[in-house]
């Protein structure tokens, strides 16, 4: 089944918490809990829990007291879990989940209420996802404007870390919840993610049906400790001596935050993933967390990953507004197949011409220059087998073709790139964008020959 693709620095001890007024044998898991959202069709939403061994489990999915469907199990000797799937139903509700388990001729029975039938998006991440909405700019207009989304329900999971992989979520900061000014704005960097609410209220605004959110994300962190085992070795990470940056202030270990705030969400049915990870991660060690949360290894809702460059300046930007809603374009176009672009032009070919000491680019898009800039692109220039990099001067721009002056390269021009530093430009005012003017053209590196098609790498 599936789900994907921060406490104290102590590991604590797993614990499973009963859920109120049900015996501390039987429960329902940590995150199903009143207000929460299941995922719609196609998908069948994951119902499951704890209880006594080789009892049987009755669940019954229910509204105004007519039962829609009932679904029977048995808790699993080796584990005292016990998991159902309930048919896929449409976005809407509200319903009542109910669990009832029989062992010996006893009974006992579990409720939840208020649940909905939507899209579950997990979101994760470093300090920027984890920001609340009172740190952002507009925070008290923003704070304000819930009424209208209460269909949109949010959990937030506690900052715990773990040696091994944990069943079931420790710890619960934020138990499913409508959205309220006081829990999305609990105070800094604690509770609701900012960045979620705002992705998950430009999704509904589309979508106009329940949108569940899950934020689980911690600042400061590598990517290798969201990571299983699993990925980083098939992705080939050591197991030790990784950089650290400065900016590292959370756990650091491998896997610690994947096996207790990631791996407790597998048996959760979700629409997607989205993730905001610092600059400081290498390439490689993103490519091992998309690994680990990739639909195979997840509940089958055909989820995708996507990650372009929201290129915002700072290092924590209060815009998260702007991110949010780049960031729900890539979501509607990904994972909801829209026809749209969620992401700035990229070259599609690049040819050099040395007789004008000229470097043409092309483009996917069409292109909107914003402003001059003669530094941003750069070109590797190679002598006697020595390479620098050095300014790419703009010299013509078109619709959708930019031409780069490399006169001062003496030797060859080997590869470009565009916007490649941490800070390649103020806020909203790098040189080349769509022609909506929403969308920045993503930084890249590639290599030149005469003519070729572009085979670049976009930055993570």
């Amino acid at each position: 089944m599936v789900g994907p693709e921060f406490v104290l620095w102590l590991v604590l001890p797993f614990i499973l918490r009963a859920h109120p007024g049900a015996d501390a044998r039987f429960r329902f898991a940590s995150y199903i809990d009143h207000h929460m959202v299941l995922q719609k069709k196609p998908a069948g939403a994951v119902i499951w829990g704890y209880g006594i061994s080789g009892a049987t489990v009755t669940v019954t999915l229910c509204r105004h007291q007519e039962t829609i469907m009932k679904k029977v199990t048995t808790v699993k000797t080796y584990s005292n879990s016990w998991m159902v799937i309930l048919d896929p139903m449409k976005a809407g509700g509200p319903y009542e989940v109910m669990a009832e388990q029989t062992f010996g001729g006893r009974n006992l029975t579990l409720k939840v209420r208020d649940v909905l039938f939507g899209d579950v998006w997990l979101c994760s991440g470093q300090s920027n996802m984890q920001m609340t909405v009172s740190q952002i700019f507009n925070a008290t207009s923003e704070l304000s404007n819930t009424a209208a989304y209460q269909s949109v329900r949010i959990l937030s999971v506690s900052l715990v870390q773990a040696e091994q992989e944990l069943e079931d979520l420790a710890e619960v900061d934020l138990r499913w919840s409508k959205p309220t000014s006081e829990n999305l704005g609990h105070g800094n960097f604690e509770y609701m993610s900012a960045m979620c609410w705002l992705f998950g209220r430009y999704l509904y605004d589309t979508l106009r049906y329940p949108i569940g959110l899950i934020s689980s994300s911690w600042g400061g962190t590598p990517i290798e400790a969201w990571s299983s085992r699993r990925s980083l070795k098939a992705c080939g990470v050591p197991k030790q001596g990784f950089i650290l940056s400065d900016f590292t202030a959370g756990p650091s270990g491998h896997s610690v935050l994947w096996n207790a705030m990631i791996h407790p969400l597998c048996n959760m049915t979700l629409k997607g993933v989205i993730w905001y990870q610092g600059t400081y991660t290498i390439a490689r060690s993103l490519h091992s967390l998309k690994t680990g949360v990739r639909p195979s290894t997840m509940a089958p809702t055909g989820r995708q990953s996507v990650s372009f460059h929201l290129d915002l300046s700072s290092i924590h930007p209060r815009d998260k507004q702007t991110v949010a809603y780049r960031l729900h374009l890539g979501a509607r176009a990904v994972a909801y197949g829209e026809k749209l672009t969620f992401q700035g032009p990229l070259p599609e070919k690049i040819k050099l011409s040395a007789v004008k000491g000229l470097l043409n680019i092309t483009y996917s898009q069409q292109i909107q220059l914003q402003r001059q800039d003669d530094k941003i692109f750069e070109i590797s220039c190679c002598e006697d087998h020595q390479c620098k990099w050095l300014p790419a001067p703009m010299n013509t721009v078109s619709t959708q073709t930019l031409a780069l002056s490399v006169s001062s390269c003496r030797g060859t021009p080997v590869a470009l790139r565009y916007a490649w530093t941490t800070w390649p430009c103020e806020y909203k005012q790098c040189p080349l964008y769509h022609p909506s003017s929403a969308l920045p053209a993503p930084p890249f590196i590639a290599f030149i020959t005469n003519q070729m098609q572009a085979n670049h790498k976009v930055a993570q």
